[in-house]
């Protein structure tokens, strides 16, 4: 069984205060909370935010990766460290060459903690209209986001495809590409924010991005089974912002025409896979 947040860490005591802090969501390896912080409690800098204003609430989503009993303790703490770290190193490379990503507030690797920007919105999965997520029950749309018109949907695909650009054009590979890990913020404009980066890795390899291209590509047809048209209109943003950002000379300058490249040949095995069984 894995055990719950505990030990004398202020951010792991205060995850069990219900006033400022709620679980939001359990996965194998993680829990995710929303938390109210103010920096004099817990002896840190959040960043961004101006001297005067350091004493108000301060809504940040942490992410704990919990102890697990099955593990040994020195593996367990190593593996702890090690994803911990990379997912603050993704976010923060994706971030430096123009990807939209949470800001990253604060890290405790050694606790498996990471806290980052609180984004106000709603998943691009809902907005289209997809298939519930487990144990999910209201499908609504919050009044203050973008209504998901025929225009909007495609302004949002090619916002997709040029944020994707960006991350593989700095060689950030994200893992778990889907339509639950992106994010429409609150507001009168498409504003696109890629979360979850648990399993993201660096890889300059053209089969690891068009890897992730197809992941991306299978949970559309899953979960919005009627979006060959919008995920078309993804790859086609993605090849001319690619063309746009990738380093000129070399083999980089002909990125997406290596990346389709792979991505015809990975659709293949797919293909193959699936008749097999």
């Amino acid at each position: 069984m894995d055990d719950e947040p505990g030990g004398d860490c202020g951010l792991l005591q205060l995850v069990r205060d219900t006033q400022r802090a709620a679980l939001v969501k359990q996965g194998a390896e993680a829990k995710v909370y929303r938390v109210v912080l103010y920096e004099r409690e817990i002896g840190v800098t959040l960043p961004n935010k101006p001297a005067e204003s350091r004493v108000e609430e301060h809504v940040v989503l942490l992410k704990h990766r919990f102890f697990k009993r099955y593990r040994h303790p020195t593996l367990s703490a190593s593996i702890t460290l090690a994803r911990t770290v990379s997912e603050a190193r993704s976010l923060v490379r994706s971030a430096r060459s123009g990807v939209a990503v949470p800001r990253v507030e604060l890290v405790d690797e050694t606790r498996g903690l990471l806290g980052l920007e609180w984004i106000e919105g709603v998943s691009v999965r809902r907005w289209l209209g997809g298939l519930p997520e487990d144990g999910e029950t209201d499908t609504t749309l919050p009044e203050n986001v973008l209504p998901p018109t025929e225009a909007n949907q495609l302004n949002a695909m090619d916002r997709i495809g040029e944020q994707l650009a960006r991350m593989h054009c700095a060689d950030v590979i994200h893992g778990d590409l889907t339509t639950s890990n992106m994010m429409l913020r609150t507001g009168a404009t498409i504003d696109l924010v890629l979360i979850d980066f648990g399993l993201a890795s660096v890889s300059s390899f053209w089969e690891d991005k068009a890897v992730d291209l197809y992941v991306l590509e299978r949970a559309f047809a899953s979960t919005h089974p009627t979006s060959q048209a919008l995920f078309h209109r993804v790859l086609e943003s993605y090849a001319e912002h690619t063309t746009q950002f990738a380093p000129k000379g070399g083999k980089a300058q002909n990125a997406w025409q290596h990346i389709h490249a792979r991505l015809q040949e990975v659709r293949l095995r797919g293909r193959k896979r699936s008749m097999v069984g």
